[in-house]
Parts: structure tokens; C-alpha cells; sequence
């Protein structure tokens, strides 16, 4: 109960207006020219080429700037990311995402599996299927599950700082995370070559 309330008292601030650059729209024909070292890991398409990488393609451009901006502005860590975002400027941001955005994909749950059975904790905003219910929450359809289990365990521990994923990554046991990124791994998500 503690848990479900939680969710829904912090999920309203995902709902509010993405504050850093959400006026400025990209282009995403210059996304795609601007993708070179993104292809490495994420692919042209943003259908993730290796498992420590997520899948980007069909994100929704707020969640892709953030992130990028977070990776370039130091408040969020990784030893490829930071130095793969730290010389890109808001523009090339705007543009990638925009690029990585527009890109289509299909998910589908596991045949005999019913989205009620989704863990509820992260339903909630990334949806039974893995497609975010909120801009500013990720898809996790078909993301590996060490991925997954990796990231959730950097917000229980606090490697990974966010004000929604934090707490609720604090009361998730081990057996919980690993359900959760279980159910999620096991969709099956197709995202479109890259035009």
C-alpha cells in the first residue's frame, strides 16, 4: 500500500511539463546525420546492439534530451555516455532525439501472458507492455534484463539518483527486480530499419 501510494504521488510529476529544453524541437534529419557514435551501441534505429545499452528507438524525445543533457551536464554518470554526450550542444540534443523519436516500433506480450500480471510498481509509468504511460519514463519493452536488473539496483543502492525511481527501488528485493526485468525482457519489441 505504502509502495502503491508512493507511485501515484510522484508520478504526478512526470505528468507536469519537461522543463529542460522542451520548447526547442529537433530536426531529425540531423539527428540522423549526427548519430555516428550512438550507432556503436544503440544502433542506427535505436534497437540496442548490446545488452548494457538500452533500446532508444520510439522514445519520446523529452526522455532522450533529459537524458543526453543529464549525460552531458554531469548529474548523471556513465563511463561511455558522459564522454560520448559532453561535447554536444543543445541543438545536436534536440536533434537526436527528434531522430531516435521518430522512430516506429511494435511491441507485443508473451503469448498466454495477461498485462495485469505486469509488475504493478512498474506498470504504473512504463505500462504492462514496457511502453511508457508518461513522457518522461522509458520504454522497457525487450530491454535485456541485465540492463534492466543493472539499472534498477543502481536506484536501490544509489549509484542512480532519480526522485521517483529511487524510493521505489529501495523496497524492491532482489526476486523483485529480477521479475520485473524478466517480464519486461520477455516482450517482444521490433522497431523499424532506420529509413
Amino acid at each position: 500500500m505504502r509502495r502503491a501510494a508512493l507511485i501515484l504521488g510522484l508520478a504526478g510529476a512526470l505528468v507536469a511539463p519537461a522543463g529542460l529544453h522542451a520548447d526547442q524541437a529537433g530536426d531529425p534529419a540531423a539527428g540522423k546525420a549526427a548519430t555516428g557514435l550512438c550507432r556503436t551501441c544503440h544502433g542506427l534505429n535505436g534497437y540496442a546492439r548490446i545488452p548494457i545499452a538500452p533500446h532508444i528507438g520510439g522514445e519520446h524525445p523529452s526522455y532522450i534530451r533529459h537524458q543526453l543533457t543529464a549525460f552531458r551536464d554531469g548529474t548523471r554518470v556513465h563511463e561511455i555516455m558522459s564522454v560520448v554526450a559532453a561535447p554536444l550542444s543543445d541543438r545536436q540534443i534536440a536533434d537526436l532525439s527528434a531522430w531516435f523519436a521518430a522512430q516506429t516500433f511494435r511491441v507485443a506480450l508473451p503469448a498466454g501472458v495477461r498485462p495485469e500480471d505486469a509488475p504493478a510498481a512498474c506498470a504504473l509509468c512504463h505500462g504492462a507492455d514496457g511502453v511508457a504511460v508518461l513522457k518522461d519514463a522509458p520504454n522497457l519493452a525487450g530491454e535485456n534484463a541485465i540492463y534492466i536488473d543493472t539499472q534498477l539496483k543502481a536506484f536501490r543502492t544509489g549509484r542512480r539518483v532519480h526522485e521517483i525511481m529511487s524510493p521505489i527501488a529501495a523496497e524492491l528485493s532482489d526476486a523483485e527486480i529480477r521479475a520485473a526485468a524478466e517480464w519486461y525482457a520477455a516482450v517482444r519489441l521490433e522497431i523499424d530499419p532506420a529509413p
